[in-house]
């Protein structure tokens, strides 16, 4: 395959700053499935603070990383949530398609580097293709094309 598929990558590319950067601010701000279950047996006020139960949730513990710039699905700094979760996306996708652009890149130059591959067992292919069953000597009933085509390969 000589053609390289440059259009469809950059469309993905497109696609996933879409969603990461506009879609994204639509996204549900209730609890998904793994924070609600660890609610299960607490008591929760309106803004989400446990009064009372017993649940895992409130064994949680600030993460190490929750200061960073791109912590909780927005930029830090930024005071509009639409600008900063839109924008903490798109760099998101950013980041993400540089390294895995990067590790694809580095694999196909060691890939085009190394010609001590594993040698093809089959041996070297037949130049002449296999035989045209529709070309001469193939009529039925030619016993001699038949032959002549048998020795051929």
């Amino acid at each position: 395959m000589s053609k390289r598929p440059w259009g469809f990558v950059v469309g993905g590319l497109l696609v996933a700053l879409l969603l990461a950067g506009v879609v994204s601010s639509y996204a549900s701000a209730h609890p998904d499935g793994l924070d609600s279950s660890l609610l299960r047996g607490c008591t929760v006020d309106a803004e989400g603070e446990i009064t009372g139960g017993s649940c895992p949730a409130q064994r949680e513990r600030d993460h190490e990383l929750g200061d960073s710039p791109l912590a909780d699905y927005g930029v830090r700094g930024l005071d509009n949530d639409f600008l900063s979760t839109g924008l903490s996306g798109v760099l998101g996708v950013l980041l993400t398609f540089a390294v895995g652009g990067g590790a694809f890149w580095l694999l196909r130059r060691r890939g085009a580097a190394d010609p001590s591959g594993p040698a093809d067992p089959s041996g070297p292919a037949d130049p002449s293709g296999p035989a045209d069953p529709s070309g001469p000597g193939w009529e039925t009933g030619d016993r001699a094309g038949t032959e002549r085509a048998a020795s051929a390969r």
